[in-house]
């Protein structure tokens, strides 16, 4: 692809997601680094993300938010990287990558928030209880070595940075399963590549 690619972050954001994602892909792009409230904010970057929020990508003329959407984008969009399962093939991909990005994610920000599903309540929350959503994803990360299967897969960036994030700051369940995922995951050359990245562009103090 000869178009150019623009990955618009914060370290201190869900861009370190997009910044995994990235640096698995191993193709060339620019980072620009926005800050809250200001650039974040701008008339500039709104008309690329309206929410006003990281990370988004711009690759052409084509725009891209949303971590999950921009991990698939990325994956589907330079498949000489390998982290898409084949088309006849991607059922648990998909399964697992929008669970992680719906029910997933709702229920670890709930959590962290304070906020719980009102006893009897549960069919209205798309993740149920978070001790549903915790047992959901034990059980895809129990089925086999990665998400989608024995091979890793841009899925895993995504599942893999959410995970590590929870066990570190206790938004998940310290499980078995969970300890022994992310030491898989975290165990690249990318993501070791991307935290340096991020890492170098925190404020001293961060």
């Amino acid at each position: 692809m000869s178009e150019d690619l623009t990955f618009y972050t914060n370290p201190m954001s869900r861009g370190r997601i997009v910044r995994w994602a990235l640096e698995e892909i191993a193709e060339p792009y620019q980072t620009e680094v926005l800050e809250y409230e200001t650039t974040m904010k701008s008339p500039e970057y709104l008309a690329i993300n309206p929410m006003g929020k990281v990370p988004a990508i711009k690759h052409g003329d084509k725009v891209v938010t949303e971590c999950a959407a921009i991990c698939a984008y990325l994956a589907d969009t330079f498949p000489a990287a390998n982290l898409a399962p084949k088309l006849d093939q991607r059922a648990a991909y998909y399964r697992w990558l929008f669970f992680a990005s719906g029910p997933l994610e709702q229920a670890i920000v709930n959590k962290a928030l304070g906020f719980e599903v009102p006893p009897g309540r549960e069919r209205m929350a798309g993740y149920g209880t978070f001790s549903d959503t915790m047992d959901a994803l034990e059980y895809a990360l129990q089925a086999s070595d990665y998400v989608a299967g024995d091979h890793f897969t841009i899925a895993d960036v995504y599942i893999g940075a959410q995970v590590g994030w929870g066990l570190q700051f206790g938004t998940i369940d310290k499980r078995a399963a969970f300890e022994a995922y992310w030491g898989r995951v975290s165990d690249r050359d990318g993501y070791r590549r991307a935290n340096e990245l991020d890492d170098a562009l925190l404020p001293a103090g961060a």
